[in-house]
């Protein structure tokens, strides 16, 4: 197979499935897999794709992170989300990442430990669903502090490759108290600084792998990742008003059990 093919497959899996709750990590992992694309050049390429899909967001919501870095707020606008928000939920992960760095990347990056991820991940985004708890913050805006850090900590979740960090942080969101869109449109917004961070330090330690010769290859899993997550933001905000979580964590039971009986077995 062509590697601009691998490319924008893999592409299209990351813009996909990077803020929908279906774990991309753990879709890039076994699309890999069934590619045979596996390996530190692997690795690096879906690190470096993933900025991608980060700079979609950060262009949809454009507005929002000027707001946050104090550069557009409006004289007469209300108490708003702002930046000591997006701190308390980046904080936890951010933690616990540099910890266990080292011991994520060796022992949970596996189509095994990601399907087993992906089940644990998908009930917990039931159980969430299903909780039932009080709405009290309806749009983002009304996030409290303390909700934001309550998310965070559901966030660390998410380091166990394919359990998903917006399903993590969105189910989070629902079990403190917010609403499924302000759920996950924090979600939204906290992932591009927690995820350029967590990127970029991947990507110096992978620079030994990268050659002049792959820039065509990086440059179109890129641009196409980057294209696809701008769709798949926008229609997953929309379709948040007609269902909720389930049919995703439902999906998720599907292809894992998929995966296990047709290819690791």
């Amino acid at each position: 197979m062509s590697v601009l093919i691998i490319a924008i497959i893999l592409g299209i899996v990351e813009g996909l499935a990077e803020f929908l709750p279906i774990s991309s990590t753990g879709h890039l992992i076994l699309a890999g897999h069934l590619l045979h694309f596996e390996g530190e050049k692997a690795a690096t390429f879906e690190i470096f794709i993933q900025l991608g899909s980060i700079m979609a967001v950060a262009v949809l919501y454009w507005r929002r992170f000027l707001n946050l870095l104090g550069w557009r707020r409006e004289k007469t606008m209300a108490p708003r989300l702002n930046l000591l928000h997006v701190i308390l939920a980046m904080l936890p992960a951010v933690i616990l990442g540099l910890l266990l760095h080292s011991f994520i990347k060796e022992k949970l990056f596996s189509p095994y430990t990601v399907l087993i991820s992906l089940v644990v991940g998908g009930i917990f985004m039931i159980v969430a669903e299903k909780s039932r708890v009080p709405v009290r913050a309806e749009t983002v805006d009304d996030i409290t502090y303390k909700q934001a850090f309550s998310i965070g900590l559901f966030q660390c979740l998410a380091l166990w490759p394919g359990f998903s960090r917006s399903g993590a942080t969105i189910a989070g969101g629902l079990l403190v108290g917010t609403s499924l869109k302000a759920a996950a449109e924090f979600t939204f917004i906290v992932a591009v600084p927690i995820m350029v961070a967590a990127t970029g330090l991947d990507l110096v330690k992978s620079l030994p792998y990268l050659s002049v010769n792959d820039i065509g290859f990086f440059a179109t899993g890129f641009f196409t990742a980057f294209i696809v997550a701008m769709l798949a933001v926008v229609t997953f905000l929309r379709i948040l008003k007609k269902i909720n979580l389930t049919p995703f964590a439902y999906y998720r039971f599907v292809v894992a059990a998929i995966f296990w009986f047709f290819v690791l077995r």
